[in-house]
């Protein structure tokens, strides 16, 4: 999906080829300008979730915002998004933006906008980034500073 490398490009400004699998949760940490005051982001990198290893509730505890990560590459990560979505909206009201991931590569469908929206409407806002070459990445975790500090 991207979610490590979206958090590196935004937070360090590179991208790796490499793919590291993440496990259980890295914090990074990255000052915007959120309007009139800098905003201080806590960027919790979650492991990924698959029906072997679960959704843990607790990483929710607290959260501000929730950024899900789905992968143009790939048109069944949407449905696994919704129902990630749907999981974690038992646990906390917490705004969230859908960020479709993988912008530089060719979709595995065509992504046009009514299919998009059909399953995007409970998102504040949806990016179509690429980690790869930075496109909307700032201006997604951007966004999310401006959602969390308005709610």
């Amino acid at each position: 999906m991207g979610k490590t490398s979206l958090i590196k490009q935004f937070v360090e400004g590179i991208f790796s080829e490499k793919y590291l699998t993440s496990i259980g949760v890295k914090v990074d940490k990255k000052i915007v300008s959120g309007g009139y005051t800098p905003v201080q982001l806590l960027l919790w990198d979650l492991e990924g979730v698959d029906r072997y290893t679960g959704f843990n509730p607790r990483y929710l505890r607290g959260c501000s915002g929730i950024i899900f990560v789905a992968d143009t590459s790939r048109f069944a990560s949407i449905p696994e998004v919704m129902e990630l979505h749907d999981l974690a909206s038992e646990h906390t009201d917490a705004p969230s933006i859908l960020a479709i991931n993988k912008s530089d590569l060719a979709p595995s469908i065509n992504w046009c906008e009514d299919t998009v929206s059909k399953h995007t409407a409970c998102f504040k806002k949806t990016f179509r980034t690429s980690a790869k070459t930075g496109s909307q990445v700032n201006a997604m975790f951007e966004a999310m500073s401006q959602i969390v500090t308005m709610e």
